[in-house]
């Protein structure tokens, strides 16, 4: 029911049950981030209007609709399936009627994550264990690529996040876990369902 009210908020459609399988074997089937978990994580962890969130496996483009509206922050939805990019992109037609007061942008882009271009202005990363350890991996590092032609601080936001996911971060790479949202509806039955928040601070300290 609350996944109901928050798309009828945002004039978007997100809530379909669903399963869809991706063509790509490194690639895990949609399922859309719950609204309680969003409210969860971002009653901790703050958006600055000036952030531009990328969604990599976005799907309908649930989570960037949501921060857009609710922090006026940018937010690049990324996905691979063709059928849920157009709903993503039908679901951006009518929401834009409804949000176009507000500062910011959404886009999304229908290509591999591992093929996206990293632009200078992307600053916060958001994964719902989307892909396997190897693309996360190809993918954080484009994101250090970028960062060392554009020196900035990037955070990573990780919804049930996989061990191997967790393993290369903190053997591979200089991002710290700053934050552990352990999401109060569905932990207790499942100590997946928390939320981890790694930064890289400009100048990687």
């Amino acid at each position: 029911m609350i996944d109901y009210k928050q798309d009828k908020l945002l004039s978007i459609k997100t809530t379909d049950e669903q399963r869809i399988f991706p063509a790509e074997p490194h690639y895990n089937p949609y399922e859309p981030t719950p609204y309680e978990a969003l409210d969860q994580l971002f009653s901790r962890y703050r958006l600055t209007a000036d952030a531009c969130l990328v969604d990599m496996g976005c799907g309908k483009g649930r989570v960037p609709f949501y921060v857009h509206y609710h922090f006026q922050a940018s937010a690049v939805g990324i996905e691979m399936n063709p059928a849920l990019y157009e709903d993503a992109l039908k679901n951006k037609a009518s929401y834009s009627r409804k949000a176009k007061r507000r500062r910011g942008s959404v886009e999304f882009q229908c290509i591999l994550a591992q093929e996206y271009n990293i632009q200078p202005g992307d600053n916060v990363f958001f994964f719902f264990n989307p892909f396997s350890a190897q693309i996360f991996m190809t993918v954080v590092q484009h994101i250090l690529e970028s960062v060392e032609k554009y020196p900035r601080t990037i955070d990573l936001i990780l919804y049930y996040p996989s061990h191997e996911y967790v393993y290369y971060l903190l053997n591979h790479t200089q991002f710290k876990l700053v934050e552990e949202v352990r999401l109060d509806c569905f932990y207790e039955r499942n100590d997946h369902e928390r939320i981890l928040i790694y930064r890289m601070n400009k100048g990687g300290l």
